[in-house]
């Protein structure tokens, strides 16, 4: 595809990258995967926004994709996410951040990848977040929602702490 993207240039990050969207690559050609979710973490681990990519892989399709159409809509995708800067807060210098999947159901524990993803305890926010969308497509046999999720300016700035 000749979509022009960014792309990280620390190896460490580039690696850390690319092995969580490979891994995922056959959990979502299965159609198992439902989100995938960039979370900012505050350094008490609390998160502080959520790039939220919501997935629907039409299995019907099979390997009928024409890829003109696909490079198109996705070009536009991409598009549309460099410029949800000024959606964004300033984030936290001493944070975090992770890749997380939800699935719509569990993966079989005999499959290899499977292997590559643990089960997260995620810190929920107490309200329900701020939801600000950014782009969605719809190219079969893919569709995808990219939404932002912050705290509800209600949202406790600091939340209790577990016993």
């Amino acid at each position: 595809m000749n979509v022009v993207v960014q792309k990280a240039v620390h190896p460490q990050l580039a690696g850390y990258i690319h092995s969580a969207t490979s891994g995922l690559l056959p959990f979502i050609q299965k159609g198992l995967v439902e989100r995938v979710v960039v979370i900012f973490y505050d350094k008490a681990h609390v998160p502080v926004e959520k790039f939220v990519f919501k997935l629907t892989v039409n299995q019907s399709y099979c390997s009928k994709v024409e890829e003109a159409n696909l490079e198109f809509a996705l070009r536009a995708f991409l598009i549309k996410l460099t410029v949800a800067e000024p959606l964004t807060r300033p984030l936290p210098s001493d944070g975090s951040w992770e890749i997380t999947a939800y699935f719509q159901s569990l993966p079989p524990d005999g499959e290899k990848e499977a292997q590559l993803w643990i089960p997260t305890d995620t810190k929920q926010w107490m309200q329900p977040p701020q939801i600000t969308p950014i782009k969605s497509m719809s190219c079969d046999p893919v569709k995808m929602q990219l939404y932002l999720e912050q705290p509800s300016p209600r949202e406790p700035r600091d939340p209790p702490t577990e016993p």
